[in-house]
């Protein structure tokens, strides 16, 4: 959005001249702020697009988790959460990949029929701790480059705020050398130093409304991989009460 407003700016005689009447500090911070602008602006929409496919997976596969009638470790969910790339079905692998350990497989086939057995508590927290170290590791990746994006985002109006600064104690002194005070002359360098608090403002707005946005979304998905590992857990534990003493077939 930057980029296009700078360069639209040129039909703009105002912009265009406090551009032109800007210091070689004022027009860096000025450029500096448009390549700023090219990567929040890149991030935000990568993100946006990965975070509504992961989310997409992940309800699919909790419908199919839903839907699913018979055992926990049923071939066909398996086979479902292996092919699925969003969160809850890798969460979920992780979990049937543990428990698979501890339950007695075919050994032609580990996704076929299952020998289930009776869990011990610490067998549950085992699976448990797996299932969290896994939704821990989906939450990173998540938010990858999110910290780049919230740096940019508070970065950007204190490096306008820098160039005005700049531009304004340049425009005194130069005031100062030439020994008179002329309105006139200290209209271009302010014009100039006011500039780079514009690019900063309009790097850092829509950015921060982006982050906000993709930070929620996170928020919402990282509840919802809380949530199912709960699910988990609790379906897990009914089906071991369905079973007898010596274990069961599943």
């Amino acid at each position: 959005m930057f980029h296009f407003l700078l360069f639209s700016a040129v039909s703009s005689p105002g912009v265009y001249y406090a551009y032109e009447n800007s210091d070689a500090m004022g027009k860096g911070i000025v450029l500096l702020l448009l390549v700023c602008s090219v990567i929040t602006w890149s991030v935000m929409l990568d993100k946006a697009l990965g975070l509504q496919k992961a989310k997409r997976n992940s309800r699919r596969f909790l419908y199919d988790f839903h839907a699913s009638t018979g055992a926990i470790t049923a071939a066909s969910l398996v086979r479902d959460g292996a092919s699925n790339p969003g969160p809850l079905a890798q969460i979920y692998t992780s979990g049937i990949e543990r428990l698979l350990e501890f339950y007695e497989n075919d050994p032609a086939n580990s996704y076929g029929v299952t020998q289930a057995v009776r869990l011990t508590e610490e067998q549950y927290n085992a699976i448990e701790a797996v299932l969290e170290q896994e939704v821990s590791s989906q939450i990173m990746e998540l938010e990858t480059r999110l910290g780049l994006l919230g740096t940019l985002v508070s970065l950007s109006p204190f490096c306008g705020l820098f160039g005005t600064v700049w531009g304004v104690m340049m425009g005194f002194c130069g005031i100062a050398a030439a020994g008179k005070s002329d309105f006139a002359a200290l209209a271009p360098g302010v014009a100039g130093a006011l500039l780079t608090t514009v690019a900063g403002l309009l790097v850092a707005i829509p950015s921060l409304v982006g982050y906000n946005y993709l930070n929620g979304t996170v928020r919402n998905m990282t509840v919802e991989m809380d949530n199912f590992v709960e699910e988990f857990m609790v379906r897990l534990r009914l089906e071991q009460l369905k079973l007898p003493k010596n274990g069961g077939e599943l």
